[in-house]
């Protein structure tokens, strides 16, 4: 097997450490008019918070249509979670003005969004067992190793596991800030997980191994899912994985620029995706 040198610490012992976020991707449109009292400035503004109010609408509705947990109250904490959430603009897809035969001069605005749910909300609802492991929840991935610490020398195995089927994107950077990412790698590119199921990280045709080696210090691992095929990255394979070209404060928004599906309706219509982002910050020592 090919290498890979490197420094890993992670446990699922470790929640409290952990940043978990949970959120939904959709896209949407909004209109506005000038009419009297609108310069064509508060004009775009008002057409993109009418597409903000209507992500947030859609992704109310299929998160209600999506959640049938066994416990009442914990769907409706769900639920509500949702329908008090920010929105997030991840690109504007198109944008522009228009003559109306009625209202004159208009302007039109289409937006992928990212619809995040009240913050406080959630973290209370990740505290009940049954949000995390139900599928009928939004997408919630977990991500574990087979021991709380590594010293020089020894070989990780890290495991991710979720609620319901989700794409992954694993990243890893060390205490020097080099990322690399771990799945999917040149020898491993189906990065379709089924829910339920735990996954060993490196296994089947991966062709490296976790090392622990310098440098050693305060480390992460990042997963980013979604139940759509994510956005994609720039990626240069190395050693039977890939040295992240990407900067790292775009990676999370490239990740998120998801390939939505359309509706079986046989419009236009997209399918809204769930996405989960996990990290742990990590420790490594030589002896």
């Amino acid at each position: 097997m090919i290498r890979v040198f490197f420094a890993l610490f992670l446990s699922l012992c470790m929640f409290s450490s952990l940043y978990a976020s949970q959120s939904t991707i959709t896209e949407s449109e909004g209109y506005a008019c000038m009419g009297e009292d609108k310069s064509r400035k508060q004009t775009e503004q008002t057409a993109l918070s009418d597409a903000k109010r209507k992500a947030i609408e859609q992704v109310s509705t299929y998160i209600k249509s999506e959640t049938h947990v066994k416990d009442f109250e914990l769907e409706k904490d769900i639920v509500s979670a949702y329908a008090n959430a920010t929105v997030k603009v991840i690109q504007e897809i198109e944008k522009g003005w228009y003559k109306d035969a009625s209202s004159g001069d208009c302007y039109k605005v289409k937006i992928k969004a990212e619809v995040i749910p009240d913050d406080k909300a959630m973290e209370q609802i990740s505290k009940v067992k049954e949000a995390l492991d139900d599928p009928s929840s939004p997408l919630s991935v977990k991500v574990w190793t087979d021991k709380k610490e590594y010293k020089s020398n020894e070989k990780i195995k890290v495991y991710i596991k979720g609620n319901k089927p989700f794409y992954a994107r694993v990243v890893y950077k060390d205490a020097s800030g080099k990322l690399v990412q771990l799945l999917p790698n040149p020898y491993r590119s189906n990065n379709y997980f089924n829910g339920g199921a735990i996954y060993e990280i490196p296994s089947g045709e991966d062709r490296f191994e976790l090392e622990v080696s310098p440098p050693f210090g305060s480390e992460s691992i990042t997963v980013f899912a979604g139940t759509s095929q994510l956005g994609e990255i720039d990626l240069e394979p190395v050693s039977g994985i890939y040295k992240i070209k990407t900067g790292a404060a775009k990676i999370g928004s490239k990740t998120r620029g998801v390939m939505l599906k359309e509706s079986g309706a046989g419009g236009s219509q997209k399918i809204p995706s769930e996405f989960s982002e996990i990290e742990a910050i990590l420790k490594t020592e030589r002896y």
